[in-house]
């Protein structure tokens, strides 16, 4: 756990990779109780998500959560929507940014804060081939420049 009370359980890396991330918001997750289990247990992917707002309500789509083990009878759909609580002047927002062409809503992190499932959902628009290309290189180029400022301070 880390110093402020959060302990990520999921993240998205292929999020950052895919979308440039206008603004990050944190929702809470209504869920059924083996489905908690499920996820304190880290048995969630969030890679395929994505939100939708639906009559002035957020509702995340393709995330799985496995069933719980000791289920049984109270294990639910693992790909059923959920609804995510936010602020109705956070929906509002969301509503704006959605209605701009290429915005989308992403789940970057899944995590517990004080106990309680959060998730952290991105505004995001869809990079193109050449940005993913232009990132990429930069990252070649900031690895070689920190491995030549190693080796010259060894020498």
């Amino acid at each position: 756990m880390t110093s402020n009370g959060t302990k990520s359980i999921a993240t998205n890396k292929k999020a950052r990779h895919d979308f440039f991330i206008e603004e990050a918001y944190e929702a809470g997750i209504e869920l059924r109780g083996t489905e908690v289990k499920s996820i304190r247990l880290g048995k969630i992917n969030i890679r395929d998500g994505h939100a939708r707002v639906e009559n002035g309500e957020v509702f995340l789509y393709n995330i799985h959560i496995s069933p719980y083990e000791q289920g049984n009878i109270f294990n639910v759909d693992p790909l059923r929507p959920r609804k995510l609580l936010l602020h109705k002047s956070e929906i509002r927002k969301l509503i704006g940014y959605i209605q701009q062409k290429g915005y989308t809503l992403i789940p970057l992190n899944v995590y517990l804060k004080n106990g309680l499932i959060k998730v952290e959902l991105g505004v995001a628009i869809g990079k193109k081939l050449y940005d993913k290309r232009q990132d990429i290189a930069k990252r070649d180029s900031q690895r070689r420049i920190q491995k030549e400022l190693r080796e010259r301070q060894k020498a």
